[in-house]
């Protein structure tokens, strides 16, 4: 095993049920002869990005590259004045943008994520994160990570667990910076993915991303995609919205010991209050059926000794 982090565990937590519940499933699947053992191959645990690791409000980070995207775009395509979803982005209007429904947020994601390469998709996004501010914060999106989130990254790594990331988000999109921000290399990363294809012009091999949606990983997509990539039964899974119910329910049913946690966003001082209202972060079957389950419910305003990472 590995040792413990210098810091004390989950440092920026305050002590409280939700921290003790995790410190306690940590130490029942990794002490040996405990009912609860879990071998070191088998501790996995899978993580939600937006609004989990990171922020998701006023709208998750990937749609903010999109909306920059399509207004660096639309010089050469002055149709989209006129056409939606493209007139609500150039207009401004971001309950525009968040009413078009997802046919209308995908054909915003193909206009602006297709027709390149895998390497060129990357290198707008590496160019795009280093420069791109938050709207309320004015702060770069990598300094709002969520400090609670990497202490539990730390303390399951200590104690050799593997950690994956299992988003909605583009699974592209992440693994530019998620070894960076998370230390989850890209090949635990997993997520959205559109249509690529191999090609090799003029003597150069390279991977075209396609106008078409390969796979959705949302919801009942969470689980599916973790046999697909995985192959191994997670027995940790954290989420912050009902798009994550399928993957905590498959995880912690599991026949280990097996962990839920939600982050319930209720600090509107330090972060935002969110949870019933229908959006895209919605979150009241977790926070009606997760008590009952044996999934820990974590209060961002009493829970959380400090939100962001700085």
């Amino acid at each position: 095993m590995n040792s413990e982090p210098a810091n004390p565990p989950l440092s920026s937590w305050r002590d409280g049920a939700p921290r003790r519940a995790i410190l306690d499933f940590v130490a029942r699947v990794t002490t040996a002869g405990h009912p609860d053992f879990v071998p070191s191959a088998d501790r996995i645990a899978v993580f939600d990005n937006d609004g989990t690791l990171w922020v998701e409000q006023p709208l998750p980070v990937q749609a903010h590259f999109v909306i920059d995207r399509i207004r660096a775009l639309a010089p050469q395509h002055p149709e989209w004045q006129g056409l939606k979803p493209f007139k609500a982005v150039l207009d401004g209007d971001l309950a525009g943008v968040m009413a078009v429904g997802m046919d209308g947020l995908t054909e915003l994601v193909m206009a602006t994520h297709a027709g390149m390469s895998t390497d060129a998709f990357a290198g707008l996004v590496r160019d795009w994160i280093a420069t791109a501010r938050h709207p309320r914060f004015h702060r770069p999106y990598t300094d709002l990570v969520y400090q609670p989130m990497l202490d539990v990254l730390a303390l399951l790594r200590a104690h050799d667990f593997k950690t994956y990331i299992v988003s909605a988000g583009g699974v592209e999109f992440m693994r530019t910076f998620c070894e960076t921000l998370y230390g989850v290399p890209p090949e635990q990363v997993i997520g959205s993915s559109i249509v690529t294809k191999y090609v090799v012009k003029d003597g150069e091999p390279a991977l075209m991303r396609e106008p078409q949606l390969h796979f959705f990983g949302d919801k009942e997509g969470k689980p599916v995609a973790i046999n697909t990539h995985i192959g191994r039964r997670p027995i940790a899974a954290f989420g912050n919205s009902d798009g994550d119910f399928a993957m905590l329910e498959w995880v912690t049913r599991g026949p280990r010991a097996g962990f839920g946690l939600i982050v319930h966003h209720d600090d509107a001082d330090r972060e935002y209050a969110y949870d019933r209202d229908p959006g895209l972060a919605r979150l009241a079957r977790g926070l009606d059926e997760g008590p009952g389950r044996g999934w820990t419910i974590v209060h961002v305003k009493d829970d959380w000794d400090r939100v962001f990472r700085s």
